[in-house]
């Protein structure tokens, strides 16, 4: 009890509450907008909404998304640590109590149709993927996990040679696959990959932020010049790093600048203004984390 309370401690109610809302959001999602419609989620939760729709109604989405998920992330408790554990049994858990609530406690007809977009497949596919796509994505952004096969995927993903993406994509093939044969129809199927790509973008979203900025590292001979004017135009400083060009041996400096995508195009004319043989790379820049993050 100590071990969980001085847990809790750590975790925060702020991480808690975004977590608790994390499940009631992708509860939501899914039971409004996919389960009327038969269509699948991914990963464990698309596996749980197929076994309810082949196994007697005592066993419903709630108890398979318990029975499946949580034996996962126990395992992958060394792995993961007790924390990240802890906070994924928790926001499942409000996930499956949430639809349990909709599906069989609150006055919501869920059972043929959804009461938001009805029976129109694309607007349950969408929606859905994008509401489930924000609960998902706000557990993982505070800490949790909706899902365990993503638990899975960071044991075993390497050790069969793949990325921990590439793992679950690969899943939730197979398991369209199956779900296709089991129901005989490929439509659901196919409309639920549509959910799927929505929900994965949004996580993305979430996860990364809507507007992502770009680090540029810019290899110049006139790093003096190009530095006074960057600075003076965008209001940042930069990093200046040392380098020698692989082929001619000739110093050169890098400069390390991060702008906004507002701001490439600019930054791209006043170095090429300055240096016409400046080499430029653009990567994307998820967060920044810095004390000051003008003064670099």
């Amino acid at each position: 009890m100590k071990k969980i309370l001085h847990m809790l401690k750590n975790i925060g109610a702020f991480k808690l509450l975004m977590l608790t809302m994390a499940g009631i959001i992708n509860a939501f999602g899914i039971t409004v907008f996919l389960t009327p419609v038969k269509l699948y989620d991914s990963g464990i939760s698309g596996t749980s909404m197929l076994l309810s729709q082949i196994t007697p109604d005592a066993l419903s989405l709630s108890v398979f998304l318990i029975a499946l998920n949580i034996p996962l992330f126990l395992y992958g408790l060394k792995k993961q640590g007790g924390s990240f554990t802890f906070c994924a049994i928790f926001t499942v858990a409000v996930y499956s109590v949430t639809a349990w609530l909709i599906t069989d406690v609150l006055p919501i007809d869920v059972s043929i149709a959804s009461p938001l977009a009805g029976t129109d497949l694309l607007l349950c596919a969408l929606f859905g993927g994008v509401i489930s796509g924000i609960g998902s994505g706000l557990a993982i952004r505070f800490g949790g996990a909706m899902d365990g096969i993503e638990v899975m995927a960071v044991i075993f993903a390497k050790r069969l040679g793949l990325s921990v993406g590439s793992f679950v994509m690969v899943y939730n093939i197979v398991l369209y696959i199956i779900c296709g044969a089991v129901i005989h129809s490929w439509i659901l199927p196919l409309y639920s990959i549509v959910t799927y790509a929505a929900a994965l973008k949004t996580v993305d979203y979430i996860v990364d932020g809507l507007q992502r900025e770009k680090a540029a590292m810019i290899i110049t001979a006139k790093p003096d010049d190009i530095k006074e004017q960057l600075m003076a135009e965008f209001g940042c400083g930069m990093t200046l790093i040392s380098a020698v060009g692989g082929y001619s041996g000739t110093e050169r400096t890098v400069l390390y600048f991060v702008v906004n995508r507002f701001q490439v195009m600019k930054m791209k004319d006043i170095v090429q203004k300055l240096d016409p043989l400046a080499y430029i790379t653009l990567t994307e820049v998820a967060d920044i984390f810095s004390v000051n993050q003008d003064k670099t």
